[in-house]
């Protein structure tokens, strides 16, 4: 088998606020235990490049990838969390395979992509992000793209707090990240309130934001409950220049009503949510996040943390599923996607670490 390298994106924190700190930290310690995933695979060379990203991934990876000899994995800081000791042989074997092979996560959607030859990167385009790699790597560099098992396992990432709070819902979560969350305290909010609603077959969940129709085909088969289902804004990070701009059916409604209808609204439609509220800032603000409240608001507020929230928008919109007589959750992508099976019901394997 030939060489291979690891090469892991690793950010730094996007604010100074006590959740951007904590969520840094559980990156930092998962990185760390990718890292020793791949050295126990028999990798010798792994680089964790830190700082922030100054050029498109597509750039900074043609720099990066230089004098890379043989076969490269390439991955983010905080990405594929629930990558096991399985997947990253495989990525090895790919990576240090030769030919013209390529192993990904997700070809549409890649967090961690084995490129058999490094030297075919010095052509990249200069690509936005990591989610198109794997199709540039087949459509133009004449590579077969294969998937991991297991995709939507692999799709849950660590982009909040509360992802780390999903995480730790596992029996034994990777590298010290259930420690973690229960030092300091961090938990899903309302978890066993929703739990206890989709067991019941007499009531209603509403799921709202960018799910697929795999999380709707999971939910047919393992909650009791009946499902309020609204995919909506798929492809929001995506969106080329001159597209419709984000609209949901939810957003529109609290447009008329305000923010702190928002619990009304729910118990109108359900007996509890799973909301995406990435779509709702959106719909509200656009698709660039730069616009939308700071990290550690949208953080805080995925805690239902109210009283952590600075932008008045959001404050209220948080207090209203705080104090909802119905369960309301609040997050991101993680939450309505691959989140949803720890969230709603006991995790029943993937045991990766030995650090929880």
């Amino acid at each position: 088998m030939g060489e291979a390298t690891v090469i892991i994106l690793h950010p730094g924190a996007d604010g100074e606020g006590p959740l951007t700190r904590l969520l840094a930290e559980a990156r930092d310690r998962l990185v760390a235990h990718q890292a020793r995933l791949f050295e126990h695979a028999g990798v010798h060379v792994v680089r964790i490049e830190r700082g922030a990203r100054e050029a498109s991934f597509g750039e900074r990876l043609v720099a990066l990838a230089g004098g890379v000899p043989g076969g490269l994995i390439i991955l983010g800081g905080g990405a594929v969390p629930r990558l096991s000791p399985a997947d990253v042989r495989r990525l090895v074997a790919v990576a240090g395979g030769g030919g013209r092979r390529a192993l990904t996560n997700n070809r549409y959607s890649s967090d961690v992509c084995a490129v058999s030859d490094a030297g075919a990167l010095r052509d990249l385009s200069p690509l936005r992000g990591d989610n198109a790699l794997p199709r540039w790597l087949a459509e133009r560099a004449g590579f077969a793209v294969e998937e991991l098992t297991g995709r939507e396992r692999l799709a849950l990432d660590l982009d909040a707090p509360l992802d780390l709070a999903l995480v730790a819902l596992l029996r034994r979560p990777p590298a010290g990240l259930g420690r973690l969350a229960r030092e300091r305290g961090l938990a899903v909010p309302r978890l066993e309130e929703l739990r206890a609603l989709a067991a019941d077959p007499r009531r209603e969940l509403l799921v709202f934001g960018r799910a697929s129709s795999r999380t709707l085909a999971w939910l047919e088969r393992h909650v009791a409950c009946r499902v309020r289902f609204l995919a909506e804004e798929r492809g929001l990070r995506t969106a080329a220049p001159g597209q419709r701009p984000p609209r949901a059916t939810l957003g529109r409604l609290l447009a008329d009503r305000g923010p702190a209808a928002l619990a009304d609204v729910v118990a109108e439609l359900a007996d509890g949510a799973v909301l995406d509220s990435r779509v709702l800032l959106a719909d509200r603000l656009g698709a660039d996040e730069h616009r939308w409240p700071a990290a550690e608001d949208r953080f805080a507020s995925d805690l239902l943390r109210a009283d952590g929230v600075a932008d008045p928008w959001l404050r209220e919109l948080t207090a209203s599923a705080a104090a909802a007589a119905v369960p309301v959750l609040l997050g991101g992508h993680s939450l309505v996607g691959p989140g949803l099976p720890l969230l709603l019901r006991q995790d029943r394997g993937t045991v990766h670490s030995r650090g929880a």
